[in-house]
């Protein structure tokens, strides 16, 4: 290892403000599992691909591995609770909030505290450092509610500053979506 591997990075991901998921899982018993992440990413609209860096060695990296299939659970302005209950140890966070699991779902829904959910089927998965990226192919998104993003940024949680029905004149802003294309 090089003396690169020992440089904290963790001011800059303090630095770089991001949404706030709890991506969930069945594990073969049938057991939920859940864990909140801030490192998703979309990778690929075609197929519609998207990534997750989990911890290795997690109960919900090894419900994924066992089972193939996960849940993003984007969360709202209000759900700090939640996103604060998935970071720690407790084991028995399902106890404590609402969800359910039901056909063509991939995972756990946290019904009460995600605004949209995305059912994945594992696509990949490679250890990486002390993280797992585990790649998704996103089989469906549902929008719970229309309720602001949680953002989590400067070590603190904040809100999107708009209304959140905005979110509905379409994938980008007008004038943006050109730019996009022109990437192309």
């Amino acid at each position: 290892m090089t003396s690169a591997s020992r440089v904290d990075i963790r001011p800059l991901w303090a630095g770089f403000p991001t949404g706030v998921a709890v991506v969930t899982a069945l594990a073969a018993d049938g057991r939920p599992w859940g864990m909140t992440c801030t490192s998703l990413c979309s990778v690929s609209l075609d197929p519609p691909l998207l990534l997750v860096c989990l911890r290795c060695g997690s109960p919900t990296l090894e419900a994924i591995q066992s089972t193939g299939g996960f849940a993003v659970n984007l969360l709202h302005d209000r759900a700090r609770p939640t996103s604060d209950l998935f970071a720690s140890g407790v084991p028995d966070r399902f106890d404590r909030v609402s969800w359910l699991v039901g056909p063509g779902m991939a995972g756990p829904r946290l019904v009460d505290a995600a605004h949209t959910v995305a059912d994945c089927a594992l696509a990949e998965d490679r250890t990486v450092g002390d993280h797992n990226v585990v790649m998704g192919a996103v089989l469906g998104v549902t929008r719970l509610s229309r309720q602001r993003p949680l953002l989590y940024g400067l070590r603190r949680y904040s809100s999107w500053p708009e209304p959140a029905a905005d979110a509905d004149a379409g994938p980008f802003p007008r004038g943006l979506s050109q730019v996009f294309e022109g990437l192309g």
